[in-house]
């Protein structure tokens, strides 16, 4: 075979030709085809159209190729072009109204207050997993007198207002100025004319009244205002009407119960209400039986009276809890319950423990809850377990009692003991001084005695019976000073103190508020000396600041000089209501800048524990 019949190279050339050979569908024109638009002009076709819908024209249009004819759709009409996020966003904070720094950190402020406030409520354990909820107040079978009761609601308000009265609440009871009208029996009302009080103070104007009618409340009032009464004697007064009607067998009881932070102060509320039972029996009424429960007792002798029925209990919470978890104790028939200095229970860690001691109570109860400072965030926690509570306010909670003269002085770290002295001499004995570390007053206590002052010592380390001794011996004018750390400042009611000593400033205002509370109480002037240097954060000195302001008291140099960060703070005061941080109480900051917060916070932090590392499983066991 030649090699021009060879077929490959032939059938190559012809296939080759057919490639090059264009094809017919390449040649014909698809109905459907659209051009391909670069990105870059599509984005200037979507910013005129948007320019166009917003009706404003548009700045400088970059050119648009002229020979490029707008793309149509089906019905001769452009196509509509969707908005992306970023302009809506945009369009959105354009419209919205420009906010100002002063409501920007209102509003953090209340987010943070609604993440603290919303914690668990302070109800019992079963009343939470069964959902049980109480809409009633108790109803008790006092009544105000009827020319009150005829009065109306304007006349009471006046009355309020000319004491300094703030309520909050529903069908409240009518402010009594008199404890007669307020139906007290003969012995109580002669016991206390004997003790000097002849008419209630504004807290127990309207406090009273409400509680009698078996409301739930909330008290705040400042330091030896008479809040002890408040709660005192309607315990009573319900102890003695159950009496009546049937006697507390053995075994049984309380009827009411009273909770205190703090053994001094339970101690003392005991005797209180001791006294007007002791009045009661020895003018021929029955026998009503109170029991102190605290720590550092011996716990048989609280058993003994126990078992012979108790009609009311102070308590602290430790030595509450465990002899209701020994079951030797029971609140099957308890219906009243106090919270004696209510915010420092919360503050201390007491917290799970009275979610645990409410587990125990069978029915509803008549809960009360009282301090000198109630902060927003205890106020709101303590709503929780109320019942259509009344909030009886009066003055400012957190705020200083104006009956004490209030003087700062600026004083060396190593000069204090030394000038110590001089500041005793202002006024006759008897003097509390204050600080904050057991070892200072252990050092103050020693200097003083060298010096051959009077003195005794009080703090956390000492035995109760030590402590009892001290105060007893301080109370009964045996000794001229009191040398204590906070323990002595919440509450305690000692007689003509005229001069309160505050070593070292204290870390939270709420702490300083107590302490000079000790003095000027019931109507009498006092004098509270306090000791600042550079020891002392700026924070809580400009907190001491207000308070002083706020009280109209002398401001120092020292204090006078402090740059005060909060420009807005009275734009922000007029906006929320709040005067202050609303966690603790200071003036002289906001929430946002809460030491207390920050402390509680970190300390909540190290109690977590992560035993699998990694922040992994057990975060808190």
């Amino acid at each position: 075979m030649s090699p021009a019949e060879q077929p490959g190279p032939a059938l190559k050339r012809a296939r080759f030709a057919e490639e090059e050979k264009e094809p017919d569908w390449f040649t014909e024109q698809d109905d459907s085809y659209e051009e391909y638009i670069p990105l870059k002009k599509r984005r200037q076709m979507e910013e005129q159209e948007t320019v166009k819908r917003s009706g404003a024209a548009a700045p400088h249009p970059a050119p648009v190729d002229a020979a490029a004819e707008p793309l149509l759709d089906d019905d001769g009409e452009e196509p509509q072009v969707k908005e992306s996020l970023l302009v809506r966003t945009a369009k959105a904070r354009k419209d919205q109204p420009m906010e100002t720094d002063a409501q920007k950190r209102l509003r953090e402020e209340q987010d943070m207050m609604r993440n603290i406030t919303s914690r668990t409520a302070l109800r019992g354990v079963k009343e939470l997993a069964t959902g049980v909820v109480y809409t009633r107040s108790m109803k008790t079978g006092w009544k105000p007198p009827l020319k009150l009761r005829q009065m109306s609601e304007d006349e009471h308000e006046q009355v309020r207002h000319g004491f300094h009265i703030i309520t909050e609440g529903h069908n409240l009871p009518p402010p009594i100025l008199s404890f007669k009208d307020m139906k007290f029996p003969a012995p109580v009302l002669q016991h206390l004319d004997e003790k000097g009080i002849k008419r209630p103070t504004p807290i127990q104007v309207q406090g009273l009244p409400a509680i009698l009618a078996g409301r739930d409340l909330i008290g705040v009032a400042f330091t030896g205002s008479g809040k002890t009464l408040v709660f005192a004697l309607p315990t009573i007064m319900q102890s003695l009407q159950e009496e009546s009607r049937m006697p507390i067998m053995k075994g049984e009881g309380p009827l009411g119960l009273v909770v205190c932070p703090s053994r001094e102060l339970a101690r003392q509320t005991h005797e209180v209400i001791k006294g007007y039972t002791t009045a009661l029996l020895q003018a021929g009424y029955p026998q009503l039986r109170s029991l102190l429960c605290i720590g550092g007792i011996d716990m048989r002798q609280q058993m003994d009276e126990v078992r012979n029925g108790v009609h009311m209990i102070v308590a602290t919470p430790g030595r509450l809890k465990d002899l209701l978890a020994k079951k030797r104790l029971t609140l099957d028939l308890c219906s009243y319950l106090c919270l004696d200095e209510a915010d420092r229970m919360v503050d201390l860690g007491f917290e799970e423990d009275m979610r645990e001691i409410l587990s125990y109570f069978k029915h509803q109860r008549q809960t009360l809850m009282f301090s000198a400072t109630m902060p927003m965030k205890i106020k709101a926690f303590a709503e929780s377990a109320l019942v259509d509570p009344i909030t009886v306010n009066v003055g400012r909670a957190g705020a200083a009692n104006l009956d004490v003269i209030q003087e700062v002085e600026y004083v060396k770290q190593e000069a204090k003991l030394v000038y110590l002295l001089e500041c005793l001499q202002k006024t006759a004995p008897p003097v509390l001084v204050f600080a904050e570390k057991t070892k200072d007053v252990d050092d103050i206590h020693e200097y003083l005695l060298i010096k051959g002052v009077e003195a005794v010592a009080v703090h956390g380390g000492k035995d109760q019976e030590d402590r009892e001794q001290a105060i007893d011996s301080f109370k009964g004018g045996r000794k001229d000073v009191l040398v204590a750390t906070d323990v002595a400042s919440k509450g305690l009611d000692f007689p003509n103190i005229q001069h309160v000593i505050n070593y070292d400033m204290p870390d939270e205002i709420e702490n300083y508020v107590h302490r000079i509370g000790r003095t000027g109480r019931c109507g009498k002037t006092g004098i509270a000396t306090t000791f600042i240097n550079k020891n002392q954060s700026e924070s809580i000195l400009l907190d001491l600041k207000h308070l002083l302001k706020e009280a109209k008291q002398r401001i120092p140099p020292v204090l006078q000089v402090l740059h005060d960060p909060l420009g807005d703070l009275e734009e922000m005061a007029a906006a929320s209501g709040q005067k202050g941080c609303a966690y603790c109480g200071g003036l002289g900051h906001r929430i946002s800048e809460c030491p207390k917060l920050e402390l509680q916070t970190r300390q909540e932090a190290h109690k977590k524990k992560d035993y699998f590392g990694a922040g992994g499983f057990g975060g808190e066991m």
